[in-house]
Parts: C-alpha cells; sequence; structure tokens
C-alpha cells in the first residue's frame, strides 16, 4: 500500500510542476475566460489572486506535501501520513472551493490534484486501519 501512495505523490508531484508552470502562460482576464464559453482555464486559476499564499504560490506548498507523503509512507510513518493527508484533503477542498464559486473557473491541475489526494487520504486511512499488527507470543 505504502508504494501506492508513494506513486501517488509522484504522480501529484508532476501535477503540481505543471502546475506551476501554468503560472507563466500569457496572461488571462475574467472578460477573456468569460467570451471563450468554457469553465476551463489554468491560465487563469492559477493566475488569480488565490494563486498565492503570502508571495509563494499554492503549487508550490502541492510539490512539497506530496513529497512529504511519499516519504512518509515510505518510511511507514502511517499515522503522520493520515495526519498529512488529512490536512491536505481539507486544503485542496478549500482550494476546488474557490475554483467552483468564487474564481468560477476550473483548472484541470487542480481537479486533478484533487483526485489524488482524495485518493492518497483513502489508502493512507485504509493502511492506519488494516495494517498487520504483530501477535505478541506471551
Amino acid at each position: 500500500m505504502r508504494y501506492v501512495i508513494a506513486v501517488f505523490g509522484i504522480a501529484g508531484i508532476v501535477v503540481s510542476s505543471l502546475a506551476l508552470a501554468a503560472r507563466d502562460a500569457v496572461p488571462v482576464q475574467q472578460i477573456e475566460v468569460l467570451l471563450s464559453g468554457s469553465n476551463w482555464n489554468c491560465a487563469y486559476v492559477n493566475q488569480s489572486p488565490y494563486a498565492d499564499v503570502h508571495g509563494i504560490p499554492v503549487a508550490v506548498f502541492g510539490i512539497a506535501v506530496y513529497i512529504l507523503l511519499a516519504v512518509l509512507a515510505l518510511l511507514r510513518r502511517r499515522v503522520l501520513t493520515v495526519y498529512a493527508a488529512g490536512i491536505a484533503l481539507a486544503y485542496g477542498l478549500y482550494i476546488t472551493n474557490i475554483e467552483g464559486h468564487i474564481l468560477r473557473v476550473w483548472c484541470a491541475y487542480g481537479v486533478s490534484s484533487l483526485i489524488l489526494i482524495v485518493l492518497i487520504s483513502f489508502l493512507a486511512f485504509g493502511d492506519l486501519i488494516f495494517a498487520s499488527t504483530p501477535i505478541s507470543s506471551r
């Protein structure tokens, strides 16, 4: 199970890196998004004021969290993996809420990242619950 979490963590690093690269795309204005008729525009989402936390891009935090989750899973730190995945899931839901209700534009990288963090959270929690514990001989 830990290897699956690590693979999803690596996939999350790739997705977050692509989101970080989308920040450097041609600047997009909201009117252009509305006129295009599409609700999907990663450049607009990643250039919005909500894409930074104290001047640091959210995608950089995503890369760091996915690295942390992969390392914790490989080190078999089940409880810490569940806590980190739960916090990341809560923040991912918050960011997705901003995309859907405030910006009204979706980013494929953000949605993909949310799917990955949901999978990691379920796998980490399942690994914690169903982990084989050694039986002491007494």
